[in-house]
């Protein structure tokens, strides 16, 4: 019998790793890798995926001399999107995803970091158990144009495409995939207190509390559906 087709989750830093994404998807064969400062990373591929999730990272979508796998990762999101394999990126994920679908990237667009809305314009199965103006949680400074051909899905003032489908894939600038657990694992991370300290935010964990215990049975009932269709291919 041929082996099973696996899922690729891609990293770029050990604690943004893919939370209620895979839902329903522990049992399947997985690999979960760091790929992001390899010159040649060995990636399968795409076709042979049974799907693709893509996390976010301090690094930039473009800072492709000092984080050399990504370019690796770019040329497998737009293979994945030609082989019509389910893709979820999410905040670098995302950029990764609009870069390789030849959309521009503008650095340092307009922070966001915190529980904030987003305003869901179009409907997608991920998206629309979260209502039409969800709170989520945003961590980024960068943005990208929505791709040619692509479908805006979310959008907020600070970031016209918070979220967009291009067939197969979807990116997510804010990041669906977190409960409060990892959460508080991110906030326990010196390299994340320090950003919050950067920018003077203070008081995550407290709006954790209050909006993450509604917002996650939402999630993983939207996420759900990426895990079908990942199940579809194994």
């Amino acid at each position: 019998m041929p082996e099973a087709r696996r899922l690729l989750v891609l990293r770029h830093v050990p604690w943004e790793g893919p939370g209620l994404v895979t839902t329903g998807l522990q049992d399947l064969p997985t690999d979960d890798r760091l790929v992001v400062d390899e010159t040649d990373p060995d990636l399968p591929r795409a076709a042979d995926l049974a799907g693709l999730v893509v996390m976010g990272g301090p690094m930039g979508a473009d800072d492709l001399v000092e984080h050399p796998g990504l370019v690796a990762e770019r040329r497998i999101l737009a293979e994945a999107v030609d082989a019509e394999v389910p893709v979820i990126g999410i905040c670098l994920g995302m950029q990764l995803l609009a870069c390789a679908l030849g959309a521009p990237l503008h650095r340092g667009h307009g922070t966001e970091i915190g529980l904030g809305p987003v305003d869901v314009l179009a409907s997608d199965p991920v998206l629309d158990p979260l209502g039409p103006r969800p709170e989520v949680l945003h961590w980024h400074s960068d943005a990208v144009d929505l791709p040619t051909g692509a479908a805006l899905l979310a959008s907020s003032p600070s970031t016209p495409v918070q979220a967009f489908r291009a067939g197969s894939a979807l990116g997510l600038q804010f990041h669906l995939e977190v409960d409060r657990p990892l959460l508080g694992a991110w906030l326990a991370e010196p390299a994340m207190q320090a950003d919050l300290a950067a920018h003077g935010i203070s008081g995550m964990a407290e709006a954790g509390d209050r909006v993450l215990p509604s917002l996650t049975p939402a999630a993983i009932l939207g996420l759900s559906t990426f895990a079908e269709a990942v199940r579809s291919r194994v």
